[in-house]
């Protein structure tokens, strides 16, 4: 907002905007304050010792160098789709070939028996496999990378222990187990030529498909309902993993599960609405990094500011209006932000418009100008503070110059995100001033390839290709890859 629009603002409401500026703005030395903590946590969560921040060994052990071939299976299980691909890697360097469908994730399921959630899986594959292959009883067992997002402890790549549901999955009797035996089972059942090669987490996934396509990625991050992060790490860096006397040089993929970093509330610059987020909370004190910039938290930390500036300060905005529908904890998402940054007109009409379609309000003009305001702050301070995480990693491990691929509905989709971002990393790293402003950043945050498909598959191959060439670390049955071959493309 320009300093003009401010000067013509009743006092009080401009009293209240620079109030909003002094708690969310994070400026250049904060977020160099951040990142330098943030490269302390990345370290500990590598220790014996641990962290807040967990930096989960995946057991995918190398990037791709492009020359993978083969047909491979891929499995995303979101929370409401279902999506089974066919990934075929060309005989041309970093190209692929795609088969996808989709199919939907009954609510019932999500809630319901374990045998039957994991059936209902099978026969989706079953169904994909007829269609694009023919008699299933006449193929020799498939491979497949299953993309499973659910906190899961891997001691191997061919297994997961479910830590806890999310994504509105509550089933008994899997939170605590390997779900691997329990699909494998269905598919068994169900007579489906498939064998699970890797299960992976989709920001694992995000990493190798972009470093696929793009031999300068080294960090594969999404930014959206929630956020996260991975990137390679040498095995002679992980000092929990030393006991298995790996060679030290040797790759190791980390999934970071960056949201939980701060949880002890050292550096981050919370304001009293953070607070009461937390406090509010399924789980207080946990995730502090996300419930600052993920897209679940941006369109709630938004209507707090709002609910507050109406009830207790002298500024009551929207004064004898009822503001119930306000009052609806999450009924506010970060595409609602979206569309106010969006909002082309001076007078700021499409705002207007939506607080009166979607919240019974009617602002003044002053009090649009103040939702702008709110809204630019808290984006802006999520992208500022998204960007400490990948100056983190580059810190940590030496990158002056590489690629980051980024996924997420909050990188693709809110206005300036990665403007805000590249600027926060050129504050946080001290680069110089482009001399030409078309000019690549050092390190450029790129829209990444399809994790959970693409690079599912893709890890899938490199796990065959390495027990192929004898390392078998962190495969839990090596029976089990003794006769899986890939489709020949």
């Amino acid at each position: 907002m320009a300093s003009g629009t401010l000067d013509t603002l009743p006092k009080d409401l401009r009293k209240e905007i620079e109030h909003l500026e002094r708690l969310f703005t994070v400026d250049g030395a904060k977020l160099k304050e951040v990142t330098n903590h943030f490269v302390n946590e990345l370290e500990k969560g590598l220790s014996v010792q641990g962290g807040s921040i967990p930096m989960n060994p995946t057991w995918v052990m190398s990037f791709p160098d492009g020359n993978e071939t083969g047909t491979y299976l891929a499995l995303d299980m979101g929370g409401t789709n279902l999506r089974v691909c066919q990934v075929t890697l060309t005989e041309t360097k970093s190209e692929f070939d795609i088969i996808q469908s989709k199919y939907r994730m009954p609510e019932e399921l999500k809630t319901g028996d374990a045998e039957e959630l994991w059936e209902y899986i099978a026969d989706c594959l079953m169904q994909f496999i007829e269609t694009h292959h023919g008699d299933p009883t006449k193929l020799d067992a498939l491979p497949l990378g299953f993309t499973f997002s659910y906190p899961a402890t891997q001691h191997y790549i061919d297994e997961g222990v479910l830590q806890r549901w999310t994504k509105g999955f509550d089933i008994a009797g899997v939170e605590g187990h390997n779900v691997v035996p329990m699909f494998e089972a269905a598919l068994k059942r169900r007579g489906v030529p498939i064998k699970l090669t890797a299960l992976i987490n989709d920001t694992t996934g995000t990493l190798i498909a972009s470093a696929y396509t793009d031999p300068k990625m080294r960090i594969g991050c999404i930014f959206g309902t929630g956020c996260n992060a991975a990137y390679m790490e040498n095995c002679g860096s992980i000092p929990k993993l030393a006991h298995m006397n790996l060679p030290p040089d040797m790759p190791m993929a980390i999934n970071c599960e960056w949201g939980a970093f701060d949880n002890e509330h050292k550096v981050l610059p919370r304001t009293p609405y953070d607070v009461i987020i937390d406090k509010d909370s399924p789980r207080p004190g946990q995730q502090s990094f996300e419930k600052m910039v993920a897209g679940l938290y941006l369109g709630e930390i938004f209507r707090l500011v709002l609910v507050d500036l109406h009830d207790n300060h002298e500024t009551h905005i929207f004064p004898g209006q009822d503001i119930a529908k306000l009052r609806k904890a999450y009924s506010l998402d970060s595409s609602f932000l979206s569309l106010i940054e969006e909002d082309p007109f001076e007078n700021l009409s499409e705002t207007f418009e939506l607080f009166q379609t979607k919240l019974g309000l009617t602002p003044t003009g002053p009090e649009l100008e103040l939702i702008r305001r709110t809204a630019e702050l808290i984006g802006t301070r999520a992208a500022r503070l998204s960007a400490c995480g990948v100056a983190a990693i580059s810190k940590k491990k030496g990158y002056k110059e590489c690629h980051v691929g980024a996924d997420g509905s909050v990188f693709n989709k809110y206005p300036n995100f990665k403007a805000r971002g590249a600027q926060a990393l050129r504050e946080i790293l001290d680069w110089p001033e482009k001399a030409d402003p078309k000019e690549d950043d050092p390190i450029e945050i790129l829209a990444a390839e399809d994790g959970s498909g693409v690079g599912a598959a893709l890890i899938a191959a490199l796990t065959m290709q390495r027990i192929k060439q004898g390392n078998m670390h962190g495969i839990l049955h090596p029976e089990n890859f003794r006769t899986v071959e890939p489709l020949v493309a």
